[in-house]
């Protein structure tokens, strides 16, 4: 058989590659402690676990769901973003719930890219704004990041040849792998720049929920005019530890949210009910318990701040997200030192290539593992 061009030209995803050397060392007996993939370790809250129970026992919804989200669902969607950020949404032509996010980013792709047209991607970013550009036949542009512009990047510096054949701008704050986040100011700029330049941002917006020490993260659609020019993609999976349900959502530009429906319309057919009644009891319901997960996850990232000085690394205080984005020691790169830990301390650690070629000399460290582990993880580094 044939496989086509844009498959035998794709590299493999990156985590996909991860997961399955991890498996390899751990059948043969290696107890690996992973710190690469952010998967949340901890369950929704059971209110939500039992919306999905009950509503799983019912004879009238295992059938199609239909391909625009429930209405309870899109309507609690802009509830939520109306009490979050203070943003009115249409809940028929400015929602739509999607199968997790990350099919939202590659499909968003398929609607905008034709062969020929670039998306501006960050880098270091999440592999699948590059992926989605290329299984469309299109191209990326690296938008580099850098520490000392705050990880966020210079638009100005894009040459106009590669502006005149972009079409999609990915952004991604707090942002993964840094941890950094964007102010207003800053997403004021882009918004205006997109505008000047007839781009479609796609703001993906995970991590909102999940910040540290105080900071409270926006959306990009709390700037004026951001809805002329911006789509936003939020997921259940970070805010409500419900990464494997692969629930989320596309909200802003209309046109963008219709372009995105048809390309689903014509690959999936809608999310499993039960899934889609969680999802609303999850943005309906009581938020509070967010403070006390997110004190979880700023210990953890805490101890491993702490333990990075003593194996030759340092890192800034990520402000929010489930990473912290360290420095290799000096001497290395990212990837030899990546396997060196795995083979030495039997402990894996993301390198930061693996989210671009600016990723180089960085680590990804996930903070979703208990904290025991996490200070075990940081001995067995000590002692290599």
């Amino acid at each position: 058989m044939r496989i086509a061009k844009r498959i035998e030209n794709l590299p493999p995803y990156v985590f996909a590659t991860v997961e399955k050397r991890i498996a390899a060392e751990r059948a043969r007996g290696k107890d690996v402690i992973s710190l690469g993939i952010g998967s949340p370790d901890l369950a929704p809250p059971k209110e939500i676990i039992e919306v999905m129970y009950q509503s799983a026992q019912r004879s009238d919804t295992h059938g199609y769901a239909g391909y625009y989200g429930t209405p309870a669902l899109r309507e609690a969607t802009v509830g939520y973003y109306g009490r979050r950020f203070g943003v009115e949404l249409d809940p028929t032509s400015e929602v739509l719930p999607l199968i997790g996010s990350k099919e939202g980013l590659a499909n968003t792709a398929l609607a905008f890219i034709d062969p020929g047209d670039i998306a501006l991607a960050t880098d270091p970013g999440y592999p699948t704004y590059r992926m989605g550009a290329l299984m469309a036949g299109g191209e990326f542009y690296s938008m580099p990041l850098y520490r000392e512009n705050g990880w966020l990047p210079d638009l100005e510096a894009i040459p106009g040849d590669v502006l005149a054949r972009a079409t999609i701008m990915w952004l991604n704050y707090p942002n993964n792998p840094t941890g950094a986040g964007a102010p207003l100011s800053w997403l004021r700029q882009a918004v205006d720049f997109a505008a000047a330049h007839d781009l479609l941002i796609c703001y993906d917006n995970p991590y909102c929920d999940v910040t540290f020490d105080g900071y409270v993260a926006p959306s990009i659609l709390q700037v004026p005019g951001a809805k002329d020019v911006a789509i936003e993609f939020n997921s259940h999976s970070k805010t409500y530890n419900m990464a494997g349900w692969r629930v989320g959502v596309a909200v802003g530009n209309a046109t963008a949210i219709n372009a995105l429906t048809t390309v689903k319309t014509n690959i999936d057919s809608g999310i499993f009910r039960p899934i889609q009644d969680a999802a609303t009891a999850a943005y309906n319901g009581d938020q509070s318990w967010l403070a006390d997960r997110n004190a979880i996850y700023q210990r953890r990232r805490d101890i491993i701040l702490d333990w990075l000085p003593k194996i030759g690394m340092w890192a800034d205080k990520p402000v929010g997200g489930l990473y912290v984005w360290a420095h290799v020691p000096e001497g290395t790169t990212c990837e030899a030192f990546a396997l060196d830990m795995l083979e030495r301390a039997g402990v894996w650690l993301t390198p930061g290539t693996a989210f671009g070629t600016y990723g180089e000399g960085y680590m990804r460290i996930s903070i979703c593992i208990p904290e025991e582990r996490l200070i075990e993880a940081g001995e067995r580094l000590s002692r290599v």
